[in-house]
């Protein structure tokens, strides 16, 4: 079989760039593994009720999925919000509070403050998209998050809390894993450090029907051109194209697109080889580690107590929760998160002890009603072969600096790129829609 472009991968960034190449009269192939389209979009339905398994936010800034949505005649609605909030203390304290601003001491208030102005400064001065270029890009890339919080600020809770928005929230890893440069992209990635710290930006609006809807309505417009359940297991190449093989399938094409997160692409066996740095660029990436965990109760209880739902405690087992009840359900619907050594724990637990003490974090929020869910549904991605782990991934010490640039490039005939390498909309599906339509435009202008 002969097409112009064979696609790896049927994530939003796959199907993106395979729609785009469509659009401009392209033959595709979209080669997909798994039984399913979508990659880290899932929505299933238990015990009656709707749940979004993976990615599941849009937040304003996202212009490139808003832009998306529209094309696909998807609407969004915001999530709920009213209320207060609850911060929990070292100690266990469930403070209610306000705004943006964490009910804490005032030296650590002004410190958290301090961190967020410098963080925001940082963050301004880098190009996402080339972050290695910046003056200090070498020396931030060499020290740990954890060590430059250190160096930075002497308050032990305003670290904490800074901590928090970065790697259990976002990075999913512990903040002594991944350099001071790997934190101030992802804070540069979604405009500022600001939007992480404020929950009513990030996570702004949900799509009706789940963000999973995005690549179920591109797969239907791609039709047949969608081959499931075709693990692709060798490409071989040179000059004039590409062979790629799964599954007993040969595709001859003259262009690829290796849609999958770096760490998957050792799955496949590259004849030639690819070149080493190649190699090591993505040898030295990982993903996170986080358990999305979700309960579903008879009523949202905590609204009747005048409380949004959202809470985040960075000493807490469930460092933040949110309330998760889809557009007019007459249930109410929690969604919290387990992340990095906390995930790794719970993770050797048994099903039943996992969920007690996970059900016992939620209680610590929002009272002893959350102990009690109806239905409850755990997310834990790292167990899927074609996954690895969530939401994405980032380099260990220095490897940004001195591999970063290297994920984008093209090997011959043969384009990489996820989410996981975009600059805006970093791990986000946002970041997958530029990559996917950046790959395409490669693809039709010869790079």
């Amino acid at each position: 079989m002969r097409c112009d472009t064979v696609v790896i991968g049927a994530g939003v960034t796959g199907l993106v760039a395979a729609w785009r190449l469509v659009e401009a009269g392209q033959d595709v192939l979209v080669l997909e593994a798994r039984d399913r389209v979508g990659g880290r979009l899932r929505s299933e339905v238990h015990d009656g009720s709707f749940f979004e398994i993976g990615g599941q936010w849009v937040s304003p800034d996202q212009d490139a999925l808003k832009d998306l949505l529209d094309e696909l005649g998807l609407s969004t609605y915001p999530r709920f919000r009213a209320g207060e909030s609850i911060y929990l203390t070292r100690e266990g304290e469930a403070r209610r509070f306000s705004g943006e601003d964490l009910p804490v001491g005032a030296t650590t208030a002004a410190a958290i403050e301090r961190m967020t102005t410098v963080l925001d400064e940082l963050a301004a001065g880098i190009d996402p998209e080339r972050p290695w270029d910046h003056p200090e890009a070498e020396r931030l890339d060499r020290v740990t998050f954890q060590q430059w919080l250190e160096d930075e600020c002497d308050d032990v809770e305003a670290r904490d809390n800074i901590a928090l928005f970065i790697g259990p929230a976002m990075l999913t890893k512990p903040v002594w894993s991944f350099s001071a440069l790997q934190a101030v992209l992802m804070a540069s990635s979604a405009g500022s450090f600001r939007h992480l710290v404020d929950a009513d930006f990030i996570l702004d609006c949900r799509v009706e029907g789940g963000l999973a809807s995005v690549p179920l309505a591109l797969a239907d417009r791609l039709g047949r051109r969608i081959r499931l359940r075709q693990d692709v297991t060798a490409i071989e190449y040179d000059d004039r194209g590409g062979i790629v093989r799964a599954d007993g399938a040969r595709i001859a094409s003259r262009r690829v697109i290796v849609a999958v997160p770096p760490p998957l692409v050792r799955r496949i066996r590259f004849t030639p080889e690819l070149p080493a740095v190649h190699r090591s660029a993505r040898d030295h990436q990982s993903f996170g580690l986080v358990i999305k965990v979700q309960a579903d109760y008879p009523t949202p209880f905590w609204r009747e107590r005048g409380l949004s739902g959202t809470g985040f405690g960075p000493y807490q087992l469930v460092h933040e929760v949110y309330d998760n009840t889809p557009d007019g359900a007459s249930t109410g619907q929690l969604v919290g998160f387990v992340s990095d050594e906390r995930a790794d724990r719970v993770g050797r637990l048994t099903a039943e002890e996992r969920r007690e003490q996970i059900l016992d974090s939620l209680a610590a929020y929002l009272g002893g009603d959350a102990r009690r869910p109806k239905t409850y549904v755990e997310s834990d991605w790292q167990h899927q072969e074609l996954t690895g782990g969530a939401y994405g991934t980032s380099f260990d010490l220095g490897g940004l600096t001195r591999y970063g640039p290297v994920l984008r490039e093209p090997v011959g005939p043969i384009e990489f790129g996820t989410s996981d390498v975009s600059g805006l909309g970093f791990q986000h599906v946002d970041g997958a829609v530029r990559v996917g339509t950046d790959l395409a435009r490669r693809v039709l202008t010869g790079r």
